[in-house]
């Protein structure tokens, strides 16, 4: 599942609140004494309103679904859950250099899934790995989630192709079409299967000619 943007770090946004906050301090002292209050204050909360549509068009923004893409209907949670191999992904600062990635789902008590997100680093010679929450945005039978791997901030997990007999394969995309990855219950897939999976997701706008074939070895 994917992860936060790169360069967006809890880190950040905290001490980008903390740095406004006291510029917000810093600025209403000096509007209280001023002569022309009113206006001010007027043109304060304009501005503020405003940054608050913009922040909400933003995180609606992330868990939007990609033009042409649809998530898979007569989605069966329960038969997702579990360990998936990351066979092939569109590059990210988050993944790079990643070799071994898996994914492993499971049920949260608050009826949200667990994610944990795991990768060997060749360059660091270690594992590193990531655990956020999932929900379904819409009706639970819909491929379509979103995800959070710190605070408010969720990105679209979108599975819009899948193995509905026997949930061996899938293919997953965030909110635009910089994200693609194609996942199965195994290492290694069959060639042929391989094929049609990256032709499908180029039919829609995917530019598959830039995939990373993960090595599991």
């Amino acid at each position: 599942m994917n992860q936060p943007p790169a360069g967006i770090t809890k880190a950040r946004v905290l001490a980008e609140l903390r740095e406004g906050g006291s510029r917000r301090h810093d600025a209403d002292e000096e509007l209280c004494t001023s002569a022309s209050w009113p206006t001010a204050a007027l043109s304060r909360v304009t501005a503020m309103r405003n940054i608050s549509i913009a922040l909400v068009l933003f995180l609606t923004g992330c868990v939007g679904i990609p033009k042409d893409v649809t998530p898979v209907d007569n989605f069966e949670p329960a038969r997702y859950l579990g360990k998936w191999y990351e066979i092939a992904r569109l590059d990210h600062p988050f993944e790079r250099g990643l070799t071994r990635v898996t994914a492993n789902y499971s049920l949260r008590n608050d009826g949200g899934v667990k994610v944990l997100n795991r990768g060997y680093s060749e360059k660091k010679g270690e594992w590193q790995q990531a655990e956020g929450k999932a929900y379904f945005v819409q009706d639970s039978s819909l491929g379509y989630l979103k995800v959070s791997f710190f605070g408010p901030f969720y990105g679209s997990y979108i599975v819009f192709e899948l193995d509905h007999d026997d949930y061996q394969y899938s293919l997953v995309c965030g909110p635009d079409k910089s994200y693609l990855w194609l996942l199965a219950r195994t290492p290694v897939i069959n060639q042929d299967l391989q094929d049609r999976l990256i032709a499908e997701a180029a039919r829609l706008g995917f530019d598959t000619s830039k995939l990373i074939f993960v090595d599991h070895h």
